[in-house]
């Protein structure tokens, strides 16, 4: 049967995203006349504008002329900027692309890594690394089809280009420290390519004949290494040997090369500090010296990088809040590039977002805050009600048929299956949320008992009569169906839908009320970590999987993650979040995002089809496609008015939680 294209809008959320109001600032650097010693000369300079997120710069000279990468249209892409430069001028892109990064300008044309070439092969990244004429897009890709290569550094005469490379290695599952090794070739014969030091990522050059890089060491300290460029890359034998140059004691990563050779401008963290910071590490005497703790002891600060003569040093930060700091609110609602036309996309700065039968409203728990309960807004993005305040809920469904009535689970649904989760119905007057914004009274109802356990991840069917849960109370988290007025507490008003020694979890009915979908270890049951994603008829007949990452009993099913799916309007499409697309972009170099890996995915039920809808280095999960008949306008969707409800961007987010200073 030839399907149609799927369509509709989809809306959901990513970790730690519309908070983080990035912004490039440089300092000038300037060298003590006795000591020859670097200093800093305050004050920061801002220069960006303030507008979206700005990140992984590099100069161009030192007149603090930079190209970065923004987000600000709805997808990664390149600008440049100068000082006294109004706003920034576009460079050129790849159009199919939905990420581009690391942008490096030499002789006029741009190298930067993009992922719109798919590998051909599941489990394995879309990076690569491509350039293109400064001034009009003349695209080459100078990493080996099957390859993948991350953070490209050009050498100081443009002769040499070195990569982090997976080369054509199926991405482990790996992402506290990425699998990658040094490679360099010519920038003229980029088929030339030579591995010279294995483990190894974000290289920097000191002239054409040394790269500094960061690795974990074997003591468990993140630290910076150096191999030495054989002449005409010629290598007798092995992969060099890397020489360690940061001491034990401190995380040091993303290094950027000084034009003299001896110091290094890198990111650390330290013992006892909260904070990522930038710092210029002497490699002769083995000292650092600090650059921003002093001014933002209390910001975290990625990815350093050094004008050609060493006058400036660069990074990205927290742009702070406030009118002069440029944009300081966070929309509800962001508009993102979708790769394919009927699908129009929208990232919720939320979590769990459900839409309400006509599509007018917007159910969503706060970002996984404890106790923020659940919130309602209309989908245009503005104005905001509070329908359960002060109690954890997680996941959220409305239900098809009435407009006053929203499923939840309350209580902690990640711990163990005898936790204490309940799934509730929350009944309110719908002429409440067409007032200003605010607190809205309402019914809230428990449809389980207490002592069942920890039952979580409600989906109402189409006719509005039965819920089907996640819950643990035999022990494993299985599913069951549950009268979606008077839940189990009448008789017959709860049945058992799956049975096993496993997890089956996160269901969502289809529109049509045939299948019930969700994700299960159960081909796997000794893998907590591993999901695939399974149909069953709510009789609890014709249970099967759908094979996304390959057949049954192929290899290529070792690390699947398969969670948070849903249908499409017809029926006929699964929604999901997944980890088939490898990691996009080195973690270390990121705020903390609990799994690199996740991006949303479409599929056909009979497991054919399948489309990558979002490529980030970002968590994208909890999706909703919008079923209930008419289109939605994303336009319309997107609109702002003066009365907007909007959050303060505040900063408030983690370090990889794997960069431990507890060694």
């Amino acid at each position: 049967m030839d399907h149609p294209i799927p369509k509709g809008t989809i809306i959901f959320s990513t970790v730690g995203r519309s908070n983080y109001g990035f912004d490039i600032f440089s300092l000038q650097l300037q060298l003590q006349p006795q000591t020859q010693q670097p200093t800093t000369l305050g004050p920061e300079h801002r220069l960006t504008d303030g507008i979206s997120l700005n990140f992984n710069a590099q100069f161009l000279d030192d007149n603090q002329t930079i190209v970065f990468v923004s987000e600000r249209t709805g997808s990664p892409r390149f600008y440049l900027t100068r000082p006294g430069l109004s706003s920034p001028k576009s460079l050129p892109f790849v159009p199919s692309s939905l990420f581009h990064d690391r942008p490096v300008v030499n002789n006029d044309r741009v190298y930067f890594i993009s992922a719109h070439e798919d590998p051909g092969r599941l489990f394995k990244s879309w990076s690569a690394l491509y350039s293109t004429r400064i001034d009009e897009l003349d695209l080459a890709r100078l990493t080996p089809l099957g390859s993948v290569d991350y953070s490209p550094a050009i050498s100081q005469s443009g002769k040499f280009i070195a990569v982090a490379s997976y080369g054509s290695r199926s991405w482990g599952g790996e992402f506290h420290e990425l699998n990658t090794d040094i490679v360099v070739f010519p920038e003229s014969d980029p088929d030339n390519r030579v591995t010279v030091c294995e483990r190894g990522g974000w290289p920097t050059w000191f002239g054409d004949s040394v790269i500094y890089f960061h690795r974990q060491a074997d003591d468990g300290w993140l630290s910076i290494f150096r191999v030495e460029i054989p002449e005409n890359l010629k290598l007798s034998g092995p992969p060099n040997t890397a020489t360690r140059v940061t001491p034990p004691g401190l995380h040091c990563f993303t290094p950027a090369a000084m034009h003299d050779g001896k110091r290094l401008a890198v990111a650390t963290r330290r013992r006892g500090k909260n904070f990522r910071h930038v710092e210029i590490f002497d490699i002769e005497s083995e000292t650092f010296h600090p650059v921003t703790e002093t001014l933002n002891p209390n910001l975290h600060h990625y990815n350093p990088f050094v004008s050609p003569g060493s006058k400036f040093i660069g990074y990205h930060r927290f742009r702070g809040t406030g009118s002069t700091q440029g944009e300081s609110t966070i929309p509800n609602l962001n508009p993102v590039l979708s790769p394919i036309k009927p699908i129009k996309m929208l990232r919720i700065n939320a979590s769990f977002p459900s839409f309400s039968p006509n599509g007018d409203f917007v159910a969503f728990n706060p970002n996984f805050d404890t106790n923020s309960g659940v919130k309602v807004f209309k989908s245009n993005g503005s104005k905001r009600w509070t329908l359960l305040k002060g109690r954890t809920a997680f996941y959220n469904a409305w239900s098809p048929t009435e407009k006053h009535v929203i499923y939840t689970s309350v209580g902690p649904i990640f711990q163990s299956a005898k936790a204490t989760v309940q799934i509730a119905r929350i009944k309110f007057d719908p002429s409440d949320l067409n007032g200003d914004g605010g607190d809205v009274k309402c019914d809230v109802k428990i449809l389980t008992k207490e002592e069942t356990g920890n039952n979580a991840f409600p989906s109402c069917s189409p006719d509005g009569k039965s819920i089907v849960f996640r819950s643990g109370r035999s022990g494993f988290k299985n599913l069951y169906i549950v009268d979606a007025v008077n839940g189990e507490f009448v008789d017959g008003g709860l049945r058992r839908l799956t049975e096993g020694p496993w997890i089956d979890t996160m269901p969502s009915w289809s529109p049509k009320g045939d299948l019930i979908a969700f994700s299960s270890n159960r081909h796997n049951p000794d893998d907590v970590a591993t999901f695939g994603i399974y149909v069953v008829k709510p009789d609890g007949s014709d249970l099967r999987r759908i094979h996304v990452a390959g057949s049954e009993g192929s290899d290529d099913v070792v690390s699947e993650r398969l969670n948070h799916v849903c249908f499409s309007e017809d029926g006929e499409w699964l929604l999901f979040t997944a980890n088939l697309g490898g990691v996009t972009a080195e973690p270390v170099s990121w705020p903390n995002q609990f799994q690199p890996y996740g991006d949303l995915y479409v599929v056909r039920l009979d497991g054919s089809g399948l489309r990558r809808l979002t490529c980030n280095a970002y968590e994208n999960g909890t999706p909703a496609w919008y079923t209930g008949g008419e289109e939605l306008d994303l336009e319309r969707l997107c609109l702002r008015s003066e009365d907007d409800d909007e959050d303060e961007l505040r900063g408030e987010f983690e370090e990889p939680l794997w960069i431990s200073c507890d060694i």
